[in-house]
């Protein structure tokens, strides 16, 4: 389709040479140039962010080839691109949920509630999670749909239940990129600390995810970390080795 629109900006131009007089005659075939060179360059940028998202997930699959079964790692491809670069929200919904099945987490639609996505239960412990799952093309903001549901489950959730908000966010930039921008608007981080909320994004559960598969971390030590969590978004970065598993631990 862009192929065909380009050439018709360049038999238009050529047009506007033949057929044109005066003035006229310079400016079509100019402006028909500029808009050229404007959807060359746009197509250009939109090609090497896709190239980077392809080179991603081939190096992730490349690593999960060396664990696991052909059957597995088209699930795993699956999951790890609607987390990061998820196509819609169901889509990420339901990869968040394969997720923590796969960790070993007790997850579940939030049957009793209709105000969350999940339920998500800390194995032997009466700890669990109503989880909010969002996907935001740049950072979320307090505004977001989302956060309503999540002060309605507030009003009806248990005792022994937290709000977590799990978000994919700036789903259009590459990796390499989004650790150089916010996550929440300072609007929103407040909000959530104020209603001890707690935020962590997709980005680092799949980081989780996968070292919690190499046997490197106590995943379920981590959440009952992020449940006790007051709220905000969660430190990941001033945890460091904290839940790193012991030598003498049998992997999981």
């Amino acid at each position: 389709m862009l192929s065909l629109f380009q050439l018709f900006l360049a038999v238009f131009a050529v047009y506007g040479v033949l057929h044109y007089e005066e003035e006229v005659r310079l400016l079509v075939p100019l402006g028909c140039l500029i808009i050229l060179f404007v959807v060359t360059r746009i197509d250009k940028g939109m090609s090497e962010k896709e190239s980077a998202r392809k080179s991603f997930l081939k190096t992730e699959i490349d690593k999960v080839w060396k664990k696991e079964s052909p059957t597995i790692i088209e699930q795993d491809f699956f999951a790890i691109e609607s987390l990061v670069w998820p196509k819609s929200e169901l889509l990420l919904i339901d990869a968040v949920h394969s997720i923590f099945k796969d960790l070993g987490f007790k997850i579940s639609t939030g049957i009793n509630y209709h105000s969350v996505d999940r339920i998500v239960k800390i194995p032997d412990t009466e700890k669990a999670f109503g989880a909010e799952i969002i996907m935001s093309e740049g950072e979320v903001k307090q505004n977001h749909p989302k956060l309503s549901r999540a002060l309605q489950f507030e009003k009806e959730k248990k005792e022994d239940e937290k709000t977590l908000i799990i978000a994919s966010t700036h789903i259009h930039l590459p990796l390499s990129e989004r650790d150089r921008v916010n996550d929440v608007s300072k609007e929103l981080a407040v909000f959530l600390e104020r209603h001890n909320m707690s935020f962590i994004t997709t980005r680092h559960l799949y980081e989780l995810w996968q070292k919690a598969k190499g046997g490197e971390m106590d995943i379920f030590g981590l959440f009952a970390s992020i449940y006790s969590h007051p709220g905000g978004i969660f430190p990941f970065k001033e945890i460091g080795e904290s839940y790193s598993v012991p030598f003498d631990l049998p992997t999981q």
